[in-house]
């Protein structure tokens, strides 16, 4: 069954067939090669990195969630203010699928961190996602934005104005993140003096709420807050 956030998405892809087929891909993101079947971590307590951002269970769900806000936001400037087209069934079908396959190349570490997986040795994410979409038969213009989605640094850049719209909004998702846990963290250490670990985006924007109302005396009083709720999770 999909998480409830997902399913709300996939509800607004107007295309019948392209809806199925990006659930049937969510409901089921596996991947066989040579015989053996990877399955990774669930989507809803997947991170979505590991060191630069979302790395964190359920980064993942919320980095989809997040940049699929981004990008219908962006569909919304380019539609009422500069009068272009976007299919926004493409767009949505490529934020959905641009990371399905990050949690096959997770696992959980002993010690609760995360690692990579042995399929991660060989093959990166992006790969094995081009290629799965193109074994199950997606549109090409999908696969186009799943391919052109780390922009400049990726196997192509964007062609179409969906792909750069999907682009856009992953890297801006991906910097926000990035750069709020590195903010949150920075402020931890310069009040209580010690590195505070695995930081989730909550976490670290009531961090950063809490030095622009009570100063360092806040930061303190948070994250002493957090680690108070971290011990009696355990407990």
């Amino acid at each position: 069954m999909l998480h409830p956030k997902l399913r709300t998405l996939t509800n607004k892809i107007r295309d019948k067939k392209l809806r199925e087929k990006v659930i049937e891909l969510l409901e089921n993101p596996t991947f066989e090669i040579d015989g053996k079947i990877y399955a990774g971590l669930p989507l809803e307590i997947s991170p979505a990195g590991l060191s630069h951002h979302h790395c964190y269970q359920g980064g993942y769900l919320e980095h989809v969630v997040s940049s699929a806000n981004m990008a219908l936001a962006l569909c919304n400037t380019i539609e009422k203010i500069y009068g272009g087209k976007v299919n926004r069934d493409l767009v949505i079908a490529g934020i959905l699928l641009h990371d399905i396959f990050k949690p096959i190349t997770y696992t959980v570490n002993k010690n609760g961190s995360y690692g990579k997986t042995s399929l991660a040795d060989y093959m990166d994410h992006l790969s094995i996602v081009i290629s799965e979409l193109v074994r199950k038969g997606f549109p090409l213009e999908v696969i186009h934005i799943v391919s052109a989605h780390h922009g400049e640094y990726g196997p192509i850049r964007p062609r179409t104005v969906e792909a750069l719209i999907c682009h856009l909004a992953d890297l801006t998702d991906s910097r926000l993140d990035n750069e709020i846990l590195s903010a949150a963290r920075f402020l931890a250490r310069r009040a209580v003096g010690e590195e505070l670990f695995g930081l989730t985006s909550k976490e670290a924007f009531e961090i950063i709420h809490s030095k622009s109302v009570e100063g360092w005396e806040g930061v303190a009083k948070t994250v002493e807050k957090i680690m108070s709720k971290r011990k009696t999770r355990k407990a």
